[in-house]
């Protein structure tokens, strides 16, 4: 009796359900809502930095074509932020009284007329180094890691030899060490490219109000913080023709 009154207890107990909870956490979009396209959902694609599944026009669907692309916005962006920086700072500079130099849309024409060498050697040079090193960076991307063997750079292999990360030289371009840490490579990645996008929007900026107003970014800022209501995109003639 004892024994079925226990066998009746256990089987009156409610039975104890096991759930497993999984934490997923969403992947940014550039466009919340928005659907990721495949061939940026990819494992090499998500090893990107910057790949927020932006690509309406679909020019990533080869995988090498991605990695091209990639490799193209980067160098894109890091000279745009050169650029973007080599605007602003000699206009600062020039409109403190610490600098005297012409606008950046000047520049090269003042360079050229004042320069030491004639126009065309210069061009000439430039087209040698920039070629070499363009070269250089093909190889590489065709065969990641190929310009760290021996005899592929003059015997300067070990210095130029880098991350191994295509597109992320490291050694001498790195000389405050910041790829050695691994944990945070993908935090700078990202950075970069996210400052390099802002720089490219920034540069067409620039060449946008040039086109408006025939001035620098400084000079525009200066006239529109002493006069915000009359100066400013709507006011300028060219962004909105028929005001």
């Amino acid at each position: 009796m004892a024994l079925m009154m226990k066998r009746s207890a256990v089987a009156a107990r409610p039975a104890v359900s096991r759930k497993a909870v999984v934490t997923c956490v969403a992947r940014q979009s550039w466009l919340p809502g928005s659907e990721i396209p495949k061939h940026l959902d990819s494992p090499a694609a998500l090893a990107m930095a910057g790949n927020f599944g932006f690509d309406p026009l679909g020019l990533g669907k080869d995988p090498e074509s991605l990695r091209w692309y990639q490799q193209a916005e980067l160098v894109h962006a890091r000279t745009a932020m050169t650029a973007v920086a080599g605007i602003i700072i000699p206009g600062l500079l020039t409109k403190a009284g610490a600098l005297n130099v012409p606008e950046w849309y000047d520049a090269g024409k003042v360079a050229i007329e004042s320069s030491f060498a004639p126009f065309g050697a210069l061009f000439a040079v430039q087209l040698f180094l920039t070629g070499f090193v363009e070269t250089k960076r093909w190889q590489d991307f065709k065969k990641p890691g190929s310009q760290a063997e021996k005899g592929s750079f003059l015997g300067f292999e070990t210095a130029f030899a880098g991350t191994g990360d295509n597109g992320y030289p490291g050694g001498i371009f790195d000389p405050m060490g910041l790829s050695k840490d691994a944990s945070k490579l993908a935090d700078w990645k990202l950075k970069e490219i996210k400052n390099g996008r802002l720089a490219m929007v920034a540069f067409l900026g620039f060449a946008a109000q040039k086109f408006a107003t025939g001035k620098g970014p400084i000079d525009n800022l200066a006239a529109h913080l002493a006069d915000p209501w009359h100066v400013n995109y709507a006011t300028n003639g060219q962004s909105i023709p028929f005001l």
